[in-house]
């Protein structure tokens, strides 16, 4: 079934009216922040639905000297990644590598990325939220309580209410990375490498993250092989 109504609030009281009228009127709510989400979960629904859409909510407020941020639902991964290095060159955050990917789905699934073996997920990193629970009040991590603060890092979204904004820690980093990728087909050894690289990865600095994408594609010769890519970030 497709939505019913896509909204897309300019305020909080706009999200406090979507949900007293989804309620009032027995229709769901699905949230999309990106809308990268694999299943579409955000897109279609069973039974009537509303699509409620954060993209005008962008705001990011960098502090760079407490080392801290905050950033509403509808930013993407790449905008507060230019934020932060409009602030500062010695700071990141441990979240993903596809900037048109929202920072709500992004967090709220956990938040895989290059800085993970360092700093974990982006769901470790973060240290207070705003979110619009089912009666509409607005919470943060005080009045939630630390279990519905502790599910909305990596419990999936669309599920324990609407977050707005998320506080999180920044993480140091030196103004010089190095970033490299390197491939390997089948007739380049790419089986021997990828088994020898799983019991070596875990033991590298952790400054060193490598991670392999296996693909199809054509060789040479114009037949299909597959490809290992090594792509790789190094904090120095």
């Amino acid at each position: 079934m497709k939505p019913q109504v896509i909204v897309t609030p300019l305020n909080l009281s706009h999200i406090q009216a979507t949900i007293t009228c989804s309620k009032k009127h027995d229709m769901q709510i699905r949230i999309r922040s990106g809308g990268h989400g694999y299943e579409g979960l955000s897109y279609v629904s069973p039974i009537p639905f509303v699509i409620l859409d954060p993209i005008n909510l962008q705001s990011i407020t960098i502090d760079a000297t407490n080392k801290t941020a905050w950033v509403q639902a509808g930013a993407t991964i790449g905008k507060l990644y230019y934020s932060i290095a409009e602030q500062s060159r010695n700071h990141a955050f441990p979240a993903g590598v596809c900037p048109t990917v929202g920072i709500g789905g992004q967090f709220s699934g956990g938040g895989y990325g290059l800085l993970l073996r360092k700093y974990g997920l982006a769901a470790d990193n973060i240290i207070d939220a705003q979110l619009v629970d089912v009666n509409g009040r607005i919470l943060d991590r005080a009045s939630m309580g630390e279990d519905l603060f502790w599910a909305i890092r990596g419990g999936g979204g669309n599920t324990f209410g609407v977050v707005v904004a998320w506080k999180i820690n920044l993480v140091e980093v030196p103004s010089t990375v190095t970033v490299f990728t390197v491939e390997k087909t089948l007739e380049q050894n790419a089986t021997e490498i990828v088994h020898q690289w799983q019991y070596v990865a875990d033991k590298f600095s952790e400054d060193l993250f490598i991670r392999v994408i296996i693909e199809r594609v054509n060789s040479s010769g114009n037949t299909t092989t597959i490809r290992a890519a090594f792509n790789s970030l190094f904090l120095g």
